[in-house]
């Protein structure tokens, strides 16, 4: 086993890995001055990367280069290694950078082993990576909490090595992070039913930070360099996928787009001051329910998502009691809307026009007219409401 002596990685887009220049995220985070990180799942795919590059090569690249869903290529010092005739072992130490992420310094491993021509792809969680025990969340139980986009980066890059090195592609990833079961224990993954350990996470591969005064700052400038630039239309987006779908309904510049994160109370404040003629608000399901159960902070660790809440909306659209019932004890807000949505119930629909209401009401009759959109993880649209304005409510 060897330890290199650094475990960070350094990209070619800017800060960390993200796009300088123009407006919109990559505006936002240039203006805090804040330092970029990298997800778990990046981490999990540049280790399993250097893994299998070692088993079917006998080298280890240090530092390891891939490619995320955006197109950026970091490369990641390898902090041990250990290759034998049945397995190779690579680990990375994540750097969240300036955010105060729990897993930041956490080591993530990946141990990869051949497997039969036809197998595929198999993920396994090892020490410190949880398990899917309850449903609701976009694994099935049973499996390794190791998230979908994180698995088909990691997916193509065991493909992309194969074709380089003369490998099948068929091989066993275990994915480990030391400590990672302590770690958890400061996350909600045990009250989701995710058990010992941590979830491998990311969707971009990046992790941006939210300094809390930093960012609504940013969010603030947003506002100004959209108004500046003429733009009647700005969409306060939740994170990247909400982002794409919004530019996808919409076809709006990327100076059009804030990225509020948490911060919907921060986006509807300052449009109330410095209006612009429309504003629509995009994001995950569950954090939009919050959004419309009157919470402006959508933070997991400041408002958690009310099934309650969203059995009494069930109930507005046609959910019986028994329903209902089943809403209020459901694990996650997305096993509540799945349940809606095999009886016919438009829990999204309800939840995006309420939350409406609730950001026209922050909005104290400012000229804006809102609309909200609510999408699941992949981006797909899961509940929509009407423009509405203030003359309207």
């Amino acid at each position: 086993m060897s330890t290199s002596t650094s475990a960070g990685a350094s990209g070619n887009d800017g800060p960390a890995g993200v796009p300088a220049g123009g407006g919109g995220r990559s505006a936002q985070l240039k203006h805090t001055g804040l330092r970029s990180g990298w997800t778990t799942g990046a981490c999990a795919t540049a280790a399993t990367t250097a893994a299998y590059t070692a088993l079917l090569t006998g080298d280890f690249p240090d530092p390891v280069t891939i490619t995320l869903p955006k197109g950026q290529t970091p490369a990641f010092a390898l902090a041990v290694e250990e290759l034998t005739d049945a397995c190779a072992m690579a680990g990375i130490v994540k750097d969240a950078g300036d955010d105060p992420d729990v897993t930041h310094g956490a080591l993530v491993r990946a141990t990869v082993r051949f497997l039969p021509a036809g197998a595929g792809v198999v993920f396994r969680a090892g020490a410190g990576v949880g398990t899917v025990t309850r449903p609701g969340l976009p694994l099935e139980v049973g499996e390794p909490a190791i998230n979908p986009v994180p698995r088909q980066l990691m997916r193509e890059h065991v493909a992309h090595v194969a074709a380089a090195h003369g490998g099948t592609g068929d091989v066993e990833i275990t994915v480990s992070v030391d400590h990672g079961e302590e770690i958890a224990r400061s996350t909600w993954n045990p009250r989701l039913g995710i058990l010992g350990g941590l979830s491998i996470l990311g969707t971009t591969g990046i992790v941006v930070p939210y300094s809390c005064s930093a960012w609504i700052d940013s969010i603030r400038r947003g506002v100004d360099v959209a108004r500046a630039a003429g733009r009647t239309h700005v969409a306060g987006c939740t994170g990247s996928t909400s982002e794409r779908t919004v530019t996808s309904l919409y076809g709006l510049p990327e100076d059009a787009l804030l990225d509020m994160g948490d911060f919907a109370g921060a986006v509807l404040k300052y449009v109330r001051r410095h209006p612009v003629d429309r504003l629509t608000i995009c994001g995950g399901f569950a954090k939009l329910s919050k959004l419309a159960a009157g919470h402006l902070d959508l933070h997991s660790a400041r408002s958690q998502v009310d099934k309650g809440f969203l059995a009494d909306l069930a109930r507005r659209g046609g959910a019986d009691e028994e329903l209902a019932g089943r809403v209020a004890a459901a694990n996650t807000g997305l096993a509540a809307l799945q349940l809606c949505a095999a009886r016919g119930v438009p829990l999204g629909d309800l939840v995006a026009g309420t939350a409406r209401d609730q950001a026209l009401g922050v909005l104290r009759g400012a000229p804006v007219t809102v609309d909200v959109v609510c999408v699941d993880r992949a981006g797909t649209v899961v509940g929509r409401s009407e423009p509405r304005g203030p003359q309207q409510v």
